[in-house]
């Protein structure tokens, strides 16, 4: 099962003085069960392409498909790709409306006609999956902090069981432990229920500290897709386009040229404290 975009273009304001081509001939397949990074500043595109996974935005041109079916075909049911392909924008506490955080949950199951019973277990399944207890049930969303309001939006898309999850920037705006928290959690996740996800972030290091592969984008065109140490490898092309890499990746660099034996693909702290250990140990002989 994946989601596969062949040469897909995309044009806002067609035919006026505004027209702006937001992606150009982009290629790319996602497998269910992926953890994927997609990166690029601002005006890259990033925000624009995760639209189209699920149908919210159509290509000007090429195609996407979705489990091998082209979902531009007119008998395509995009209601059941969006249950599938569940998105939650950048600051997804404004998606949050009813009265109680039980009732939000339970509101994209009811929508796909399920009895009442299925729909509460599902809510039920999805509060315990992001972390948030019964004491959280009979709240209002508006009066939990941040990082809960964000747990409540991603439980309303998990209740609808997607085999994909897209999450745009879903630690902006949090303090250092309310970040480490969620993204924790979209880990555990990922790992306990096998759903794909596409990160959406301009961290390069919960990145690094995250992900399996990155895409990268800029002006509309994807320049990398790869295993997340390899993109990061290229740090001098990430920043000519606006982005850099983890800091251990320039503090590594920075050891390697000043001729110490270690390993420059290291992206994250643990593995390069491992490394800079074992060349200590072997008397630091320089190259």
């Amino acid at each position: 099962m994946s989601i596969k975009l062949e040469n897909v273009n995309y044009i806002y304001a067609q035919g006026t003085a505004y027209e702006k081509q937001a992606l150009k001939d982009v290629t790319l397949e996602i497998q269910k069960g992926e953890f994927i990074g997609l990166a690029g500043h601002t005006g890259s595109g990033k925000s624009t392409l995760i639209q189209h996974l699920n149908g919210l935005e159509k290509a000007t041109s090429g195609t996407i498909t979705y489990d091998g079916q082209n979902i531009y075909d007119k008998n395509f049911d995009l209601d059941a790709l969006r249950m599938k392909v569940g998105l939650t924008f950048q600051y997804p506490e404004y998606q949050l409306f009813e009265p109680t955080v039980f009732e939000d949950v339970c509101f994209g199951p009811k929508n796909q006609k399920l009895d009442k019973e299925e729909v509460e277990e599902r809510a039920r399944e999805a509060l315990r999956l992001v972390g948030l207890s019964k004491e959280f049930y009979d709240k209002s969303p508006f009066q939990l902090s941040g990082g809960q309001k964000r747990r409540v939006a991603i439980a309303g898309v998990l209740a609808m069981n997607p085999d994909y999850l897209i999450l745009d920037e879903p630690a902006a705006g949090l303090d250092p432990i309310g970040r480490t928290e969620i993204l924790d959690q979209i880990k555990r996740l990922h790992e306990e229920k096998g759903i794909a996800v596409i990160l959406v972030s301009h961290s390069m290091e919960d990145l690094a500290n995250y992900v399996d592969r990155m895409i990268v984008m800029n002006h509309g065109e994807k320049v990398f897709d790869d295993k997340t140490k390899n993109v990061f490898a290229h740090y001098k092309e990430l920043e000519w386009i606006g982005l850099s890499a983890p800091a251990v990746t320039y503090i590594m660099d920075e050891l390697k040229q000043k001729g110490f034996p270690v390993s420059t693909d290291v992206i994250h702290m643990d593995d390069a404290e491992r490394e800079i250990l074992n060349v200590i140990k072997g008397g630091g002989q320089r190259s």
